[in-house]
């Protein structure tokens, strides 16, 4: 039975990170991407319990243990999945439903009107910027060089003086409770409605699943506030979203952008840069850091050159890298912001500004490096000292070495006395500046969850989002769940083609649709193996090669087998007939 939806369990699984919640019950390391403990579920003396914060899955390499942070809670605190969702709703102050049907409960069906309401409210907007009393807004579009396509492509609207919003929501259904729900319109002590937004160009906020959330809206005129943002409600938290990212993310990119602001984003997007996103806020929160990490392998940090933009960029930078991400910064000069920057020299150079970003440890130097002045002797020293406390952090040796190198030749100090400071603090004073410290290494059983690795991958192939239709349906067209000699992956198999066919993109939430621990627990193990694949055609027709290969080998050995036995000679000239055409196709694999 079906207890909740799957925007349910979304919602959950969101508000709980995986690496949060199982470090309340051990200890973990960061390790390249992913975290390492010893597993709570058997006993070891070496690490070998992994949990991925990109897939949000834990999988124990020494007792195939895995899922994801439900499945945790579940086995950890020896319970089922209902208690599980309990547990971790409770954790995140999320209120599920009492009953079997989720829409029995208000909190939920209440969500779902609000979301309604904005859908409605984003579309009125936009529509009324297209209207006669519109002008304002339509001479602000065309002074900003919007073009038609990027304002439907973001929903851009017009909230124009007047308090109609509750009028036309109230005609439409909608109650009172709901539509002050939204934070759209506001009742004055006097009884009065009046709406939230009046005279602002509009900017619909919508999360990945393109639900409109909230909203943001900027005055035409000088005056103040500039902008004025949905206050958090039932279904807005402005931490956990980005804007743009729900446009940002179909593209074809593995790199991401992010600015500060709403025009930041909407500039770059017309001028043809649209992996760009923004924070709702100057401040990047960790929920936000996961957001990007998921969706990208770089990200290149655009917040404005002023002080209170370098100072975010910095808390952001933080936040990404303890993530794993690969993640630069953007250096502008000759304007105060990326918008300015793009207006200013256009789209071409603005790419090669990307290009150019440059890491954490050479921004916080640089930052370093604006208060002081090297030619003066103490100030130099001061530097050394500040420079080193950033390099020791760097546990990699040859990204040290790489640093430390560049840094020597710009600042014109040299490698030994950098070498020196640094590992007096990364060891010690009685540590000789030309010891380095060993990367951590774990040993990891690397052998596959059963013994059949092909199978395997090609569960890993049609996991990867960056799997494209034309591959998908070559895989589709010649491996069937049939094919697989292991059951459970057959069925793995089988669903993912059912979820493709559904259109479903996070084909990673399979695992909530497995019931069976031995399904669980080998799904988890596939996703823990990482692979990179440069060339999708290639790297598929070489699988589905070999895979063909196996099955007609197969095919060929039962023919032989067959060939031995008593059987008919009419039987027999036709196995010979068929294991001359196997033969035939073997050779051309």
């Amino acid at each position: 039975m079906v207890l909740y939806n799957e925007s349910i369990i979304e919602e959950v699984k969101s508000s709980n990170d995986i690496v949060d919640v199982i470090s309340q019950y051990i200890t973990l390391k960061r390790m390249g991407r992913n975290y390492f403990g010893l597993c709570p579920f058997h006993k070891e003396k070496s690490p070998s319990f992994s949990v991925s914060p990109d897939k949000q899955i834990f999988n124990c390499f020494g007792c195939k243990v895995g899922g994801n942070v439900i499945h945790f809670i579940s086995k950890i605190e020896n319970v089922d999945f209902k208690e599980s969702m309990n547990i971790l709703a409770d954790r995140a102050g999320i209120t599920l439903p009492d009953k079997d049907n989720q829409y029995d409960n208000k909190a939920q069906l209440l969500k779902e009107k609000v979301y309604a309401i904005n859908k409605i409210v984003s579309e009125f907007y936009h529509q009324s910027l297209y209207k006669e009393d519109a002008k304002i807004a339509q001479e602000y579009v065309k002074k900003r060089k919007f073009s038609n396509n990027m304002l439907k492509s973001f929903t851009i609207g017009f909230a124009k003086g007047s308090n109609n919003l509750y009028e036309m929501l109230i005609n439409k259904g909608y109650t009172e409770e709901e539509i002050l729900e939204s934070s759209l319109v506001k009742k004055t002590e006097r009884g009065q409605f009046i709406d939230s937004f009046r005279e602002r160009l509009m900017f619909p906020i919508q999360d990945v699943r393109d639900r409109v959330i909230g909203f943001g809206g900027r005055v035409l005129d000088d005056s103040l506030p500039k902008y004025i943002n949905s206050p958090e409600n039932i279904v807005y938290s402005k931490g956990r979203n980005l804007y743009g990212l729900n446009v940002a993310k179909k593209g074809n990119t593995d790199t991401l952008i992010i600015v500060e602001g709403y025009m930041d984003a909407i500039s770059l997007y017309q001028r043809g840069i649209t992996n760009v996103v923004a924070s709702l806020g100057t401040a990047l929160t960790e929920a936000q850091g996961r957001l990007l990490r998921k969706y990208a392998k770089k990200i290149v940090i655009a917040y404005d050159a002023d002080g209170a933009g370098q100072t975010a960029t910095l808390r952001g930078l933080e936040i990404l890298k303890n993530m794993g991400s690969d993640v630069r910064v953007l250096e502008l000069e000759e304007a105060k912001d990326p918008d300015e920057y793009v207006i200013k020299f256009g789209y071409g150079k603005f790419n090669l500004l990307i290009e150019k970003a440059i890491s954490l440890v050479e921004f916080k130097i640089k930052m370093i490096k604006k208060e002081l002045d090297l030619d003066n002797t103490n100030d130099k020293i001061k530097f050394l000292n500040e420079i080193a406390k950033i390099l020791s952090e760097i546990k990699n040796t040859m990204e040290l070495e790489i640093y430390i190198d560049k840094i020597s030749k710009e600042y014109k100090i040299s490698k030994e006395a950098i070498f020196a400071e640094t590992n007096k603090l990364r060891f010690g004073n009685n540590i000789s500046q030309k010891t380095l410290e060993k990367p951590i290494k774990v040993k990891i059983n690397t052998n596959s969850t059963t013994n059949n690795p092909r199978e395997n991958l090609i569960i890993q192939l049609l996991l990867d989002e960056n799997i494209n239709q034309n591959v998908y349906e070559r895989i589709k067209t010649e491996v069937s769940p049939e094919d697989f000699n292991n059951p459970i992956a057959a069925n793995v198999l089988y669903k993912l083609y059912e979820n493709i066919e559904k259109g479903k993109t996070n084909l990673v939430n399979i695992i909530d649709q497995l019931e069976e621990e031995e399904a669980i627990n080998y799904l988890s193990g596939v996703m823990a193996h990482e692979i990179e694949v440069e060339n999708w055609e290639k790297g598929v027709s070489d699988i589905l090669i070999t895979i063909s290969r196996d099955k007609l080998l197969q095919r060929k050995n039962e023919i032989l087998e067959n060939l031995t036995s008593n059987i008919t000679k009419e039987e027999n000239a036709s196995l010979e007939q068929e294991l001359s055409e196997v033969i035939c196709k073997l050779a051309k694999k």
